[in-house]
Order: C-alpha cells, then sequence, then structure tokens
C-alpha cells in the first residue's frame, strides 16, 4: 500500500507544511506551548476540567451525524454501530468523569502506621502535565477522544497523534480540538510514522499509546529515552472457552456479534475458539444460524449486507486473505464463509475449523473476521493451549459449571475475564481496562483512566513530637537498645 500524503496540521491555524521542513519547528512550538501552559496554569479545578468536558460532550452531540459520515467513510461501519462503539461510548466516559471528577480528586487519607502514629498521610492525584496520545484506526472516534477525556479529567495538557489510515475521522477530530480548545491545551498532529517519531522524540509526561504489540515495543523504547510513563493498550489472541454446560445458542449469538462487529477488526474481539468435543457440531452449527441472521443467508447476502464493515485498508485486506490461504492450503476446512473482494476490501464473516497451530491464523492476532474453531476433550488441554501464547487482552468462557470457570480464571492470566459475555466488560466504567505483559501495560476508562493520566503524590505531614529523634546518632549502647526494641515490636 501506498503511503499517504503526509501533512501536519499547525494546531493553531489549521494548515498544512510539509514535515520535511517545518515539522521538528511545529512540534518543538506546541511542545513548549503546553508545557509553559501547564507550568503557568496546570493547578485547575474541578470546575474548570467540568467545564472543558461538557465542551466536548456538546461537540460531539451536536456532530453526531459528522462522527457516523466520517466512520463509515474510513471504515465503512453502520451508523447503529457508530452510534454503540463511537458515541456512546465517548459520552458515557464524558458523563461518568463529570460525575465523579470531585470525589476523585479529592486527597485520599491512608491510615497511619504503628512506627509513625503522629503523623498524617494522604495521597495527591496531580496531573501528569503534557501527554501525548497516539490513537489506532479500528475505533477511531472512541479510542482518540476516550483518552483525551481522562487527560482532561486530570488536569493535563494533550497531544493528539490520529492514525493515517482514518483520515476522515482524523480530520474531524482535528477540527473538533481547534473549535474547542486552543493550541496550548490540547493540540493534534496528523499524519504517518514520520510524525509519529517526532512526536516520540519530546519529552513528553505521559505516553498514552493504543495499537499493535510490535508498535508498542517502539513506543515504549522511545518513551525510555525520556524516562516518560506509558500506558500501553496493546492487543493479543483473545480466547473463548465453551463447554458442555454453556447456553448453545446464547453463547453463538454473542461471539458472533462481539467476533465480527466492525468486521473482526476490534482488540478485543474473540480471536479463536475452544469447543468441549461433545458439543463441537452443535455449536458449529449454532454459529452459522448466528451469522446467517445478522448478516445474511447466503454469500450474496453477506456482501450486500449494510451492517457489515470493510477492512481498512488493501494491505491489512492482504494480510488477512493470506493468512486463510495458508490456513486451508495446510488442510483447514471453511465451516462457513471464506469469500473475499480486493477492490471493496471485503472478507466474509468466516468460520474454520482444523487450523495447523503453526500457521499465521494460530500464532499472531487476526484482526480480522476470521475465527477458528478448536475441539478439545479435556480442560487441562484448553488451559495449555490458552497459556502456550502470550498473556492475552481477553479470556472469555461460556460454561454454567462454577468448577470449570473457577479452574479457567485461576489457572490463565488475561487483562480480563469474562464469564457467558464477550466485549462487554470495555463498556464497565468501574472496571480497569487494560491488558498484561504482551497485550498491553497500565489500565484506562473511568477512574482508572483519572490515574493512568495522574502522578500520585505522597504526602506526610508532621504535627507532634517525633519519637523517632530518639533513633537519630550518634549510635549509643542506649540508641542501640531502642532500635533492638523497634525491630521486636514494631
Amino acid at each position: 500500500m501506498e503511503t499517504p500524503t503526509l501533512t501536519a496540521a499547525h494546531p493553531s491555524s489549521g494548515a498544512s507544511e510539509s514535515p520535511n521542513q517545518d515539522l521538528q519547528r511545529l512540534i518543538d512550538q506546541t511542545f513548549e506551548q503546553q508545557l509553559s501552559h501547564f507550568q503557568k496554569y496546570g493547578k485547575t479545578t474541578a470546575a474548570q476540567r467540568i467545564e472543558r468536558l461538557k465542551r466536548i460532550l456538546n461537540w460531539v452531540q451536536a456532530h453526531r451525524q459528522d462522527i457516523r459520515e466520517a466512520v463509515y467513510q474510513d471504515l465503512r461501519k453502520p451508523p447503529a454501530e457508530v452510534d454503540l462503539s463511537e458515541i456512546f461510548v465517548v459520552t458515557s466516559e464524558i458523563k461518568h468523569a463529570i460525575r465523579h471528577l470531585p470525589r476523585w480528586m479529592k486527597s485520599r487519607s491512608v491510615r497511619r502506621t504503628l512506627p509513625l502514629l503522629t503523623t498524617r498521610a494522604a495521597v495527591r492525584y496531580e496531573p501528569r502535565g503534557v501527554v501525548l496520545i497516539i490513537s489506532p484506526w479500528n475505533f477511531p472516534f472512541n479510542l482518540t477522544v476516550g483518552p483525551l477525556v481522562s487527560a482532561l479529567a486530570a488536569g493535563n495538557c494533550a497531544v493528539l497523534k490520529p492514525s493515517e489510515f482514518s483520515p476522515a475521522t482524523s480530520e474531524l477530530i482535528a477540527r473538533m480540538v481547534a473549535e474547542l480548545f486552543p493550541p496550548e491545551e490540547v493540540a493534534v498532529f496528523q499524519g504517518d510514522r514520520e510524525v509519529a517519531q517526532a512526536l516520540l522524540a519530546k519529552p513528553f509526561h505521559h505516553i498514552f499509546f493504543t495499537g499493535s504489540s510490535q508498535v508498542g515495543k517502539l513506543v515504549m523504547k522511545a518513551a525510555a529515552e525520556h524516562l516518560s510513563s506509558v500506558t500501553l493498550e496493546l492487543g493479543g489472541k483473545s480466547p473463548v472457552l465453551v463447554d458442555r454446560s454453556a447456553n448453545l445458542r446464547d453463547a453463538a449469538r454473542k461471539i458472533v456479534w462481539g467476533k465480527f462487529m466492525n468486521s473482526g477488526q476490534t482488540c478485543i474481539a474473540p480471536d479463536y475458539l475452544l469447543v468441549e468435543e461433545g458439543i463441537y457440531q452443535p455449536f458449529v452449527a449454532e454459529l452459522r444460524r448466528a451469522i446467517e441472521s445478522t448478516y445474511g443467508s447466503s454469500a450474496e447476502a453477506r456482501l450486500q449486507c449494510p451492517d457489515y464493515s470493510r477492512i481498512i485498508h488493501p494491505a491489512h485486506w492482504q494480510r488477512l486473505h493470506e493468512a486463510l490461504r495458508e490456513a486451508i492450503e495446510t488442510g483447514a476446512h471453511v465451516e462457513l464463509g471464506g469469500q473475499a473482494q480486493a477492490d471493496s476490501r471485503y472478507i466474509e464473516p468466516t468460520l474454520i475449523s482444523d487450523v495447523n497451530p503453526h500457521t499465521r491464523l494460530m500464532e499472531e492476532e487476526i484482526f480480522g473476521p476470521i475465527l477458528p474453531i478448536i475441539r478439545y476433550s479435556r480442560l487441562d488441554e484448553a488451559i495449555r493451549l490458552i497459556n502456550e501464547k502470550d498473556r492475552p487482552l481477553a479470556v472469555y468462557i461460556f460454561s454454567r459449571d462454577g468448577k470449570t470457570i473457577r479452574r479457567l480464571m485461576d489457572e490463565t492470566s488475561s487483562g480480563a475475564f469474562c464469564v457467558n459475555e464477550v466485549v462487554l466488560h470495555f463498556l464497565h466504567l468501574n472496571l480497569p481496562f487494560g491488558g498484561t505483559n504482551a497485550s498491553g501495560y497500565g489500565n484506562s476508562h473511568g477512574f482508572y483512566g483519572f490515574k493512568a493520566f495522574s502522578h500520585e503524590r505522597a504526602v506526610l505531614r508532621h504535627h507532634a513530637l517525633s519519637p523517632l529523634k530518639w533513633l537519630y546518632p550518634p549510635y549509643t549502647p542506649r540508641v542501640q537498645k531502642l532500635v533492638d526494641l523497634v525491630l521486636k515490636f514494631l
């Protein structure tokens, strides 16, 4: 795929300039403006932060159709899906922050410890400073504006770098920011890898990145140059286990929705299924029925379905098509789907079984509408298959057997664990959202998003005579006896 024309949008004027000429100057200028602004006005009140959040909320509500059209242009995502997965997620995040922000901002007192009974201690939440948000293309509005909400709730200045692969939405976000904020508070830079690299060269106080594990490593490496803190929302192969006690029809409908929404381009989408041997055929039949009732009963109907998105760009379509072809050539069986059209970037919702474990479909995150189905006969076998791979963003299970659920939760590790549901934990604003190890570092959403963009500062106050002065040097025999007593009783 050809690299899109690269432009660096000046955050204050909206003008475009060649990055080879003035990109670094623009970035340097914006960073220094935000740093100066934060140092002068950084200690904002809850009312000031809430006012900023309300600006975004009002803009989003007033521009619902613009958001729908931009995301459709980038991904051919249907309007109702944009409403739910892009707009509703952002407005919910804003309303939740507005409701709870005064409480979040309060210093949190901590209990005294015995050696320090004469002190008072608290944790104070302070803004990190000037932060960088690098967002992906798959949910281009949600995954850019959502972190911005958390950054502003925590009192930061922010620079946004939306994805060049969702240009219509990126341009809309740049327009929104230009209308709502001066560049010393929030700025947007559009462009490709060169823009991201130039931004990462600056000593931001925090970097929030959403994307692939491969790029996440590069972001973390760049952050290490300045010892910038990071939040990495990455990906992985999130498995779904279905056992014989599950409600098969309910499980199939939920899995089909969670997998094929956005044409499978969702970081927490089910990546592969582990289905107990005794229910394998009935469950595959339920999956077929669920796809047919959702997207159409024939291949042609699914191709014409208005509720089904497209692959983001030709290079990603080619990657998915080659991975599917490799699986079929090495013995996999297509249970349903498999059709693809390069010109429209379409890949049919596809169920595939008997996949060689050493093919790309089983070794890489799929991030597309292809769902491998694997049989298992013993729970030990399924757990081993999960644990052979990197820790995923989520582990899903459909079961009514409490022992099976507990074993899977205890013997695997992931960012989230969901029982009889997929994907929905993303919407729960009182849960931390994030991965572990290869699937991510740090959390977001609600209070956890506020914490991600906050520095937890330890505060200790001493208002009385300190008994610790009896332990100061010189370390006489008498002091040593007191030290011995401290070690023995405290």
